[in-house]
């Protein structure tokens, strides 16, 4: 297979056939068992795209089922077909279809929490009563995403034509998909070796319309219900099918659901992935920093592919900005460069993006393959071999998974870097919009992503204690299933980092659009106090500067002072800043008693102005607050996203304070009126639900597409 291509062009490209497929629903997935895609079995899974296996494949599969029948006729010895499974393959057997429907009964073997009813007394009553200690559906449970995606790779891998089914087990599958009948798997029980045998059998117990196990169906209103196996068919008058010969077999030894479920993490780690590269460059803008980190000579000088792909993605994010700096380190005691988590950001996210790359294609190439055994070579030859096991797709997820570690510690070290004043370059402190004895909003996020990036940390560790299964004969096995669930967990753990530190992110600019905005209009009265407070006194012969160049420089040294001291109240800090300017001025001016009349006059106006802006441009903005136009290009889309599609607000202590125990009204027209979000949980949660349900992601494609449009007019 072809390469896919640089993380850019993968990500861009997914998302692209994702939108098209998912915003027209009246096309269906063709189904050829050659050319499925990832965004296929995602719009399939999650968005309930309808499929259609295409008619060359139906024809195709027909002719390979009746060599299958030929064989047994001529008394060839066929594993799974006139043989025992695994290591009872030295049992021969004629009761050729019989051990395929026992192959899928035996298999029925998973967890699921209150299948069997709760009417059974099985000790005292107080005991009984006790409450579960997890959801009983959920935490033994695949959710039905999860199953669909498995459904759409098994179809795809038996319309290849070597696994010997007949063409009407494909059509009843695709049936199934596209009336959303969605068998109930048991989340564990698969380590992923010869397939994974569990979770499929249930797929066949559903085909069979068994009333042993259990199915999700529509209701009339949309509610999904979950109904015995026969039950589901009947309600949507869909015949059961007859398990024939190799049938049981081809159905359940194989990778689909390892592959499912790992296609829909690669797709949520290459969406994160791409996400951070856009939080990066809002890092970038909201800590003041500089665009030198990611000039090309870098990546000309070490040309790794992911390296540049990341570099050329956040430079071009940046443009537009005003708000990133040309850091020369002529500023007393400023660094001369960015700290870690931005400067290096391509040199860390890109082996990352390379990894993705890879895991992306593993995948890609394992949901469009023959992953049963035996199989049917073109000539008409059964092949006996081992294409279940699942270690590619293990390959894939572990580092889809430590993909997920790495961007987290990155997004964690940012988000810090934002929240803590020694750190963030001027921000108040706790990211507070109030005076800083009045608000510590924020330290809680700070604890919510160390909670997380911790978890991160557990959760990357590899899958690979191999535990040996069925009489020895799966001595290694690939656990592609545990690994696939796990990096669905982590992507879940770095969605929500990924969530708190948007919010972070867009309060954070939202504070500098502020402070320009102050610093701005206080400029101009601070210049002009200063210039008449210099006219009205008499200089010293020594000043050598006009009192233009004077008061630039006493306005430069104000707003240092200003920005190192941002862990005070706004008056403290003003009279600090002011009261630090004396020394220079005393210098300038002849020692008298009217010149010190007049610095007195000076500062006290100097204060006054600097407090009465202060609180003037704060109660103006935070009636309309706008960052936008000081923002760069990737910054203003998911800016202008969170705020104006989330409604998530800029906001301080007295938003919470009137939002926690307002009392809401769904039926009130003035939105103004009542508060959206309860707590700075609930706007992190919003963000993080659109991470999960997609839209955000949408934002963050249409970043890359205006990059690459850019990119290509110069």
């Amino acid at each position: 297979m072809a390469s896919a291509g640089t993380f850019t062009d993968i990500f861009v490209r997914h998302w692209q056939d994702l939108r098209n497929s998912v915003s027209d629903q009246r096309e269906h997935v063709i189904v050829d068992g050659k050319e499925l895609t990832l965004a296929n079995v995602v719009a399939t899974a999650r968005y309930a795209q309808h499929v259609k296996v295409s008619e060359r494949v139906i024809e195709h599969v027909g002719q390979n089922t009746e060599q299958v029948y030929g064989k047994i006729e001529d008394g060839e010895v066929l594993y799974g077909i006139n043989t025992g499974f695994g290591g009872s393959a030295n049992v021969r057997t004629m009761a050729i279809e019989e051990i395929q429907r026992g192959l899928i009964r035996g298999l029925h073997y998973g967890i699921l929490s209150g299948e069997t009813g709760s009417g059974t007394n099985t000790g005292p009553s107080i005991i009984t009563k006790a409450k579960p200690l997890s959801a009983p559906l959920e935490s033994t449970t695949m959710p039905e995403c999860w199953v669909r995606a498995s459904m759409i790779v098994r179809l795809n891998s038996l319309s290849c034509g070597a696994s010997g089914v007949r063409p009407v087990l494909l059509e009843r599958l695709a049936q199934h998909l596209n009336l959303d009948i969605v068998p109930r798997v048991p989340l564990r029980g698969s380590i992923s070796a010869s397939g994974d045998l569990s979770p499929l059998s249930y797929l066949g117990g559903v085909l069979q319309g068994k009333p042993s196990v259990q199915a999700w169906i529509s209701e009339q209103d949309g509610i999904r219900k979950l109904v015995a196996g026969d039950d589901a068919l009947k309600s949507l008058n869909v015949k059961p099918i007859d398990i024939r010969a190799k049938e049981g077999l081809a159905l359940v030894n194989g990778t689909a659901t390892s592959a499912g479920v790992g296609s829909l993490a690669v797709h949520e780690v290459l969406s994160l992935a791409a996400l951070a590269q856009v939080l990066t460059a809002m890092s970038v803008e909201a800590l003041c920093g500089t665009d030198e980190s990611f000039d090309p000579f870098f990546s000309e000088v070490r040309p790794h592919p992911g390296q540049i792909d990341c570099s050329n993605s956040i430079r071009t994010f940046l443009d537009g900005s005003q708000l990133v700096l040309d850091n020369t380190g002529s500023q007393e005691f400023s660094l001369r460069q960015d700290r870690y988590a931005i400067r290096t950001a391509p040199q860390w996210i890109g082996p990352v993006l390379e990894d993705l790359a890879l895991a992306y294609s593993q995948v890609n190439i394992e949901i469009n393959s023959v992953t049963d055994n035996p199989i049917i070579h073109s000539s008409g030859k059964m092949l006996h071999g081992g294409n279940f096991q699942a270690k590619a797709v293990t390959s894939a997820m572990e580092k889809a998974r430590q993909g997920c570690l790495a961007i987290g510690q990155m997004l964690f070290a940012q988000c810090t870097e934002l929240i803590n004043p020694l750190t963030n370059n001027g921000l108040a402190p706790n990211l507070v919009v109030d005076e800083p004895s009045q608000s510590w909003m924020w330290k809680g996020t700070d604890i919510l992503i160390a909670a997380l990036q911790s978890e991160l940390g557990f959760l990357s560790n590899p899958v690979g204690h191999v535990q040996f299964a069925e009489m020895g004969n799966q001595s290694i096995n690939s656990l592609a299933l545990i690994s696939s669930r796990y990096t669905l967990t982590a992507a879940d753990v770095l969605a929500q980092l990924a969530a708190a530190h948007i919010v972070a992110l867009c309060q954070a600019l939202d504070l500098r659009a502020l402070d320009v905005q102050f610093t701005s209009s206080l400029a101009l009265a601070f210049k002009d106090l200063t210039r008449r407070c210099l006219h009205q006194c008499s200089t010293r012969e020594s000043a050598n500067s006009s009192s233009d160049d004077f008061a630039n420089d006493l306005w430069l040294k104000f707003s240092q002072v200003v920005k190192q001291t941002t862990h005070m109240d706004s008056d403290v800090r003003f009279t600090n800043a002011i009261n630090s300017l004396l020394g220079p001025l005393l210098e300038r001016v002849t020692s008298t008693q009217q010149n010190l009349d007049v610095l007195q006059t000076w500062q006290k106006d100097c204060l006054g102005e600097a407090c009465r802006l202060y609180k003037e441009v704060h109660a103006v903005y935070l009636e309309k607050p706008d960052a936008k136009p000081i923002l760069g290009m990737a910054a203003k889309k998911l800016y202008s996203y969170v705020r104006d599609k989330l409604e998530v607000p800029f906001f301080g202590e007295q938003y919470i304070r009137a939002a926690e125990w307002a009392q809401q009204d769904e039926n009130l027209k003035d939105t103004n009126s009542r508060a959206k979000y309860r707590s700075m949980g609930a706007m992190i949660s919003a963000v993080f639900d659109a991470i999960r349900n997609g839209s955000l992601h949408l934002v963050v494609l249409e970043c890359f597409e205006e990059a690459s449009r850019q990119s290509n007019t110069t």
